[in-house]
């Protein structure tokens, strides 16, 4: 494991410039090469391109991936297991089935007041409060993780009847959003969907102290003040919000929550005031990368494969390479 000599403001900028250097190759590279020149002028085929096309579906994969690794990273030190994930947690189930009832009721859109977006967050807040109710009844930690896993197991099972009743017309539709799609937002939903994540990264970030200390486990982090009951509830909350948000303008997109949390590990160590920016950055990084994938495939392969197959042709193998060499 490598330990990086900078602090953690020093991470957070190192990874923000990972992340727009990222971001600035997507918006140059892709199935048009543009000329810059051409950039100012509001009438050219770039300037359409550039800012209605690759501007929004950048941004927009940099807060997703931002959103679901910083959570991954969070819900793996709460409830101290390497493999808790955003996705298997309810949360994604429910913002999921949400959305899946409003295209099979050809409800869909863009932005937040559109059925779709509106429902995944009900749905994702209903899958909070019952998944919440549901694990600290029985004691936070793998109680939590437990009630997830079966909510989205009847979460998924109610898709799989949704798809089977859904016309043939919105079938395409539902079938291509639940592998994972990035979409052009418009910018108003996007500077809404900034300020939300970066409020739950804040948040986030500002309890590392204390995810540091959960992360030596319930009863000696009670030992050192605090409360650990509320500390779970606020950090699955949070997460969830993420989560959520993420889902409802994104649909399924894996292995982001669980592979960068494990790679920012194993080249930042622990502290969990360096893994979030990390995670963060990186998160956001390797979204924006996939995506740039998923379009520049499209002159070869004459469609564009979902974002979420991207990320799990991706993300499988690394994360298995990454299993493979930890520390025995």
């Amino acid at each position: 494991m490598l330990r990086s000599p900078l602090n953690p403001l020093g991470i957070s900028i190192l990874s923000a410039c990972v992340a727009l250097a990222c971001a600035l190759a997507a918006l140059l590279i892709g199935e048009t090469r543009l000329d810059l020149s051409q950039l100012s002028n509001s009438l050219s085929p770039e300037f359409e391109i550039f800012f209605s096309l690759r501007l929004p579906r950048v941004a927009l994969a940099g807060l997703v991936g931002m959103g679901l690794s910083v959570s991954g990273a969070v819900l793996q030190t709460s409830l101290r297991n390497p493999l808790a994930d955003p996705f298997i947690l309810g949360v994604s189930g429910g913002a999921a089935l949400g959305a899946s009832v409003a295209m099979s009721l050809g409800l869909s859109g863009v932005g937040f007041l559109s059925g779709s977006s509106l429902l995944a967050l009900l749905g994702a807040l209903l899958a909070t409060v019952f998944i919440l109710w549901v694990g600290f009844r029985l004691g936070p930690g793998p109680s939590i993780l437990l009630a997830g896993v079966m909510f989205n197991a009847f979460a998924m099972a109610l898709i799989s009847l949704l798809r089977a009743l859904t016309e043939p017309g919105r079938l395409g539709e539902l079938l291509f959003w639940l592998a994972g799609v990035l979409r052009y937002e418009t910018p108003q939903t996007l500077w809404g969907l900034a300020f939300a994540q970066f409020l739950s990264f804040g948040l986030l970030w500002a309890k590392a102290s204390q995810l540091n200390a959960l992360s030596l486990g319930d009863e000696d982090a009670q030992s050192l003040g605090l409360n650990v009951r509320r500390l779970h509830r606020q950090l699955y909350f949070l997460c969830s919000l993420s989560v959520a948000l993420a889902v409802a303008f994104s649909g399924l997109i894996g292995f982001v929550g669980l592979l960068i949390p494990h790679l920012v590990r194993r080249l930042l160590g622990a502290d969990m005031r360096k893994v979030l920016p990390g995670c963060a950055g990186l998160g956001a990084a390797f979204l924006i990368l996939a995506d740039m994938l998923s379009r520049l495939l499209f002159r070869s392969l004459h469609t564009e494969l979902p974002v979420g197959a991207i990320t799990a042709l991706l993300g499988g193998p690394l994360f298995f390479i990454l299993w493979l060499r930890r520390p025995p």
